[in-house]
């Protein structure tokens, strides 16, 4: 079984070469493979010329394909084992119970927020629009539709009571698709091309 390759995207026989270089017992003659190596390495990698770091990078990756076996006289300061081994620290997700999972945090939040408001003229313009933001959210992640009454109820109970909106003033504005779109969008075919005159031949 063939053994697991530390960085694959560098390929196995460069990991081979890698091998055969950490063998050489003269080190004159090893940092001459290494040489060689990282212009192998660096082949394999054009994309990556532009980055400032690159050749620091080429350097790096080499150590740790060798496991840090291969002794060197590497221009840049190898790095730590220690660093490489050691695991990040977790990262704490943030757990917010959300009843009404398919509205979305964001919009839970927005809802809120806007509840909060006050003697605002903007106030009932962004009420209609999160309602109809709630109905397409809700349609996502559901094949039914959703009733005006269960949207005015649940903007409810996520605003704890501080929006009430009934349910026959919720509008929804749907995107108007012009005429003039669709026949500049569809192919011209050969009727649309004016016909030319044919020219007469003079005999």
């Amino acid at each position: 079984m063939r053994k697991k390759l530390v960085l694959p995207e560098y390929g196995r026989h460069v990991h081979n070469m890698v091998q055969l270089a950490t063998q050489i017992e003269d080190r004159e003659q090893r940092n001459s493979a290494a040489n060689n190596i990282i212009g192998v390495m660096g082949s394999l990698m054009p994309q990556l010329r532009d980055n400032p770091d690159f050749k620091h990078k080429l350097w790096d990756n080499l150590l740790i394909m060798s496991e840090f076996k291969l002794d060197i006289d590497s221009p840049y300061p190898p790095p730590s084992h220690s660093e490489m081994v050691e695991k990040p620290d977790n990262v704490p997700y943030p757990h917010t119970h959300i009843r009404q999972k398919h509205y979305g945090k964001f919009l839970v939040e927005m809802i809120r927020e806007t509840g909060k408001l006050q003697d605002c003229q903007q106030r009932d313009p962004l009420i209609q629009m999160l309602a109809a933001q709630m109905k397409k959210s809700y349609t996502a992640w559901n094949r039914s539709e959703i009733s005006n009454e269960q949207i005015a109820q649940d903007i409810w109970d996520i605003s704890d009571g501080k929006i009430q909106l009934d349910p026959e003033t919720i509008q929804y504005t749907e995107p108007v698709i012009r005429e003039n779109t669709q026949t500049h969008s569809r192919r011209r075919s050969s009727h649309d091309f004016p016909k030319r005159k044919r020219k007469q031949s003079r005999r």
